[in-house]
């Protein structure tokens, strides 16, 4: 086994104090490709994980051979040291060649599009890497190179959260996804899915890399990032709405003039099939509820015959349309 690469960014607190990112590259072997520790805080050291993972997906190549580990040897205040474990992370990968040493402070909502938002802590000197619109305002820019969110495709599809009753609302799940260079990539190892746990991830890989399959061109070829509205929704019913945003998002299916309504699940995504889900009555209602001028409600084809009486003329009526398909198409 090699040596272990290591490499640091410091990031600057409120009081002037810096603190020190420690980014450590070691054989992976069957463990995560990476993992943060924060001193008392694991909620923290689990979002820079997250933060972390998002921006490689503006990355055109995948290595995930090995384990990065990051460190900070004391606990930041806030967000404003997320650039730091980004820039950290690159440097031991040998992604970003930084010159001396490098102060970074910056955070973002978007890091999945390599995009900086800003920073909230002031830098006196000349070399610190500020993140937001009149600094480092994307990832590119540490090289020179374009905007990487310019090639970041993302679409959203809407589902029925839970049981679809009174109560409940319509959930939405995103995807983006980055094109690949080189070889082919495993597809596990290319989605990412913040804030899922374990269960979720596994079940949102799996339908994604059925429907790609199905699909003919879609496998390998993609960085993907999946972000839902709410995480805490039981059942498989948003697998339509997930599949059907991520043909959109690929260039494989026909965009709405509104919005996506969908709810389905399958068995056989790679087969391209779309089975029924539980609670017709329901969501049904609350899909007629919800649906507005130029949206598009598609279900399964099981679920045609047992529809509410008048539910399309309805669904019509407010100037939206409703289609049941037995599998997902091709165009």
């Amino acid at each position: 086994m090699n040596s272990p690469a290591q490499a640091i960014c410091r990031t600057r607190q409120p009081d002037g104090t810096l603190l020190t990112v420690t980014a450590t590259r070691r054989e992976r072997a069957g463990r995560a490709d990476v993992k943060c520790t924060v001193p008392g805080d694991a909620q923290l050291a689990e979002r820079l994980q997250q933060v972390v993972r998002l921006a490689r997906h503006t990355e055109a190549k995948i290595d995930s051979r090995d384990q990065v580990v990051l460190s900070v040897d004391r606990t930041p205040a806030g967000r404003d040291c997320e650039l730091a474990f980004v820039l950290a992370d690159r440097l031991v990968r040998g992604v970003w060649h930084g010159r001396g040493d490098i102060v970074a402070n910056g955070w973002s909502d978007a890091w999945q599009l390599g995009r900086v938002d800003g920073h909230d802590v002031a830098d006196a000197s000349p070399d610190a890497l500020l993140g937001g619109p009149d600094g480092l305002a994307h990832l590119g820019q540490l090289d020179g190179h374009p905007d990487p969110g310019a090639r970041v495709s993302s679409a959203r599809a809407w589902f029925p959260l839970h049981s679809g009753g009174d109560g409940d609302g319509l959930g939405w799940v995103e995807v983006s996804v980055h094109p690949l260079e080189g070889e082919r990539a495993d597809e596990e190892q290319t989605i990412a899915v913040p804030g899922a746990d374990a269960a979720r991830q596994l079940a949102v890989r799996q339908a994604l890399a059925g429907a790609r399959h199905f699909d003919g061109r879609g496998l390998g070829r993609w960085r993907t990032t999946v972000r839902f509205s709410d995480t805490a929704f039981a059942g498989r019913s948003y697998e339509l709405a997930l599949v059907l945003a991520d043909r959109i998002a690929r260039g494989r299916e026909f965009i709405p003039r509104a919005r996506l309504l969908a709810t389905g699940c399958s068995d056989a995504w790679h087969a391209g099939r779309v089975d029924g889900v539980d609670g017709l009555a329901p969501k049904c209602a609350l899909l007629l509820r919800e649906a507005g001028p130029g949206d598009r409600i598609v279900l399964p084809h099981a679920w045609r015959d047992g529809l509410p009486a008048g539910f399309a003329d309805d669904v019509r009526a407010r100037g939206a349309s409703v289609a049941c398909v037995e599998r997902i198409g091709i165009i």
